[in-house]
């Protein structure tokens, strides 16, 4: 087994890191978060990792999107991230989508992988995520940050509550502003979340985690289906 990964073998086990190479996560976003978050498991080894995000790099990105240097400017996000993840691990296998996610493309995009993580910012494309996890039965590791503070959450379809339970009418997004720091902060929580899950460790399924970068915080909460949640509640084949 490659000597790169000598220093995490003795907390996943050589089980852990062969199932982490043989493991496929897609990344919906690869900004903020999705910077961290594919940057950290393709360094940790997971073998496949698909990308997809439709803009292109802005300066007004560069102060938390670490995924992408100065010197791209103007560069589709998705081609840019496959750059830096390749140069970052040749070992994993990176397949970036620089289109947009909706109800017919995500299911090409996820089809066949073991994690679906949102990285996105806005609850439209979330709320595609959800129902896809849910017909495709693809765990959802949902991520979200604004400010200096972050939630992240892990959906189990069939077995936790999903995204429109637990965030059952949001409205459209706005600009907000972020702290580069809280985004990479967050963005780590989610990526050593979804190492925990794909290696077969305790994970937040079920649970809510808060975390306020302002006053250094971490709350987690259980949280609860809905029987009248149209994705996964009861009421859904009636």
């Amino acid at each position: 087994m490659s000597e790169r990964y000598a220093r995490q073998i003795p907390l996943i086990g050589e089980d852990g890191q062969r199932r982490l190479a043989e493991s496929t996560v897609f990344i919906a976003g690869a900004g903020g978060l999705g910077s961290p978050v594919s940057m950290y498991l393709a360094e940790a080894g997971v073998g496949e990792m698909r990308i997809a995000d439709l803009d292109v790099i802005e300066e007004s990105n560069l102060n938390r999107q670490i995924l992408h240097p100065a010197s791209r400017l103007g560069m589709l996000k998705a081609e840019s991230a496959a750059q830096t993840l390749s140069a970052l691990n040749p070992e994993c296998r990176v397949v970036s989508f620089a289109e947009k996610i909706d109800a017919d493309s995500v299911f090409r995009m996820a089809d066949g992988a073991d994690l679906i993580i949102d990285c996105m910012d806005n609850f439209e494309t979330r709320y595609v995520l959800n129902e896809a996890s849910k017909k495709l039965n693809i765990p959802l590791l949902h991520g979200a940050v604004t400010g200096f503070s972050g939630q992240i959450t892990l959906v189990v379809p069939d077995e936790t509550p999903c995204l429109s339970c637990i965030f059952p009418k949001v409205g459209p997004s706005s600009s907000a502003p972020i702290l580069g720091a809280a985004a990479g902060v967050v963005g780590s929580m989610q990526a050593l979340e979804a190492l925990r899950f794909l290696t077969g460790k305790p994970t937040l399924a079920g649970k809510l985690l808060l975390y306020d970068g302002a006053s250094n915080a971490v709350d987690i909460f259980s949280v609860k289906k809905s029987p009248r949640c149209p994705v996964c509640g009861k009421t859904e084949n009636l």
